[in-house]
């Protein structure tokens, strides 16, 4: 099952960016899987596995799960997120979403505020968007940079790539304290954000969702692209890999993201904890004592 798994999600991920081009991956691909169903079919089934992964990761207390979400928006990050971990024990799991910085934020460094949400051990982190964002709106708009108030002596010209390298030793850093990241890319087509974007405008239920700040974005969009691959090329690790997602069919998208997560996990091998023989002697004496009424 577990070799299975990853040869389904292996054409998505990148550990070694040296010769990654977005191009290559198709957005529109489903790589065989033919149907919704058949792949609504297959997530719950990993839905049920993910959660009986999650209740041992939480009794072990060992490790701890980051997963990052970055993409364009109308992407599908809150669908996968929602269905993906509908069976996770929300004791187990903490949500972020990281929106325009605060002032507070702007007053620290730039991963300062995503540092501080990292999982406890035992639990699930989940980031939509993160400080990969300091490498991708903030690089397509300068004017955010501004912001920051950095001193002229920390704006080289090498900054994007200074950043690159404080992701990799942060990711490195964290992984060697029982974290493990996985960072998924949900890779949309113009053509179907647009399609995302209209249907939010036609229907009142979906108002709520759009902004005209979508529209002021996608005028970017190859810009926003070129800054994509430049940030997988530069941060993809095989300890912290990236996963370029096709996400033109959400159903699908759902699907590759649970896969990963689930090869994830298993790698982990997870398991209850074990009790030694001191605490089965007071497990003993406890039951005894509730089977003959006297507790």
């Amino acid at each position: 099952m577990a070799n299975k798994v990853r040869a389904f999600i292996e054409p998505f991920r990148v550990t070694n960016g040296d010769k990654f081009r977005l191009k290559d991956i198709d957005p529109n691909d489903t790589r065989g899987v033919k149907s919704r169903a058949k792949a609504e079919e297959l997530l719950a089934k990993g839905v049920k596995q993910l959660s009986d992964m999650q209740e041992k990761l939480y009794a072990q207390d060992r490790w701890s799960l980051l997963l990052i979400f970055q993409a364009m928006d109308a992407a599908g990050k809150d669908g996968a997120i929602k269905h993906v971990l509908s069976g996770i024990n929300p004791q187990g799991c903490q949500v972020y979403s990281f929106k325009a910085p605060t002032v507070e934020d702007l007053d620290h460094d730039f991963m300062w505020r995503c540092t501080r949400c990292l999982p406890e051990r035992g639990r699930i982190g989940i980031f939509n968007r993160s400080y990969y964002e300091e490498t991708l709106v903030v690089r397509v708009h300068p004017e955010f940079l501004e912001a920051q108030r950095l001193p002229k002596e920390c704006q080289s010209k090498n900054l994007w790539q200074e950043r690159f390298e404080d992701i990799r030793n942060f990711e490195k850093y964290i992984t060697r304290q029982g974290v493990v990241v996985l960072k998924f890319f949900l890779h949309v087509s113009k053509k179907e954000q647009r399609k995302r974007l209209l249907e939010r405008l036609e229907d009142p239920d979906k108002n709520w969702k759009f902004s005209k700040a979508d529209l002021n974005e996608r005028a970017h969009w190859n810009d926003y692209m070129s800054a994509y691959e430049d940030m997988i090329r530069n941060t993809a690790t095989k300890r912290a890999p990236w996963y370029v997602v096709p996400a033109d069919n959400k159903w699908y998208t759902r699907l590759v993201v649970g896969a990963a997560i689930h090869d994830a996990l298993t790698d982990l091998d997870l398991r209850f904890p074990e009790v030694d023989a001191r605490k089965k002697q007071e497990l003993s004496e406890v039951k005894d004592a509730l089977a003959r009424g006297d507790a």
